[in-house]
């Protein structure tokens, strides 16, 4: 049970972080966010809101091995490759920028291909 209760606190540490970027407090930001990988080193959200606090701030590397750990975690995530391409076009690393992108748009026509025509993601009937 601990473990389930780990990794919700996580999560609600990664939801109230995320509140607190869109509002422009990065610093608090971050601490939320090192408090849940701490709580579950697992959550996917929080590594992931990580690496994009850190790129928002420039810190290139943080948000490197921040966006790393969470393509461990789910590599087969389209937001995650869209963040690591983003951050390796940063670091000037052209290469590594374009075969992320790739993923991520290799990902996006999945998603697309599992949709019946003309509905739209999550949409029913």
């Amino acid at each position: 049970m601990e473990s389930a209760e780990s990794a919700a606190r996580a999560l609600a540490l990664a939801e109230a972080a995320a509140f607190d970027f869109a509002v422009g407090d990065e610093a608090a930001a971050l601490t939320k966010l090192a408090e849940a990988v701490a709580a579950d080193p697992a959550c996917f959200e929080a590594w992931l809101a990580k690496a994009e606090v850190h790129f928002a701030q420039r810190q290139l590397d943080a948000a490197l091995a921040a966006g790393e750990r969470a393509a461990e975690l789910r590599p087969k995530d389209i937001h995650v490759h869209t963040s690591l391409s983003r951050i390796w076009m940063e670091r000037g690393d052209k290469t590594k920028a374009e075969h992320h992108g790739a993923q991520a748009r290799i990902l996006g026509w999945g998603d697309q291909l599992k949709q019946p025509e003309g509905k739209q993601p999550g949409e029913i009937g």
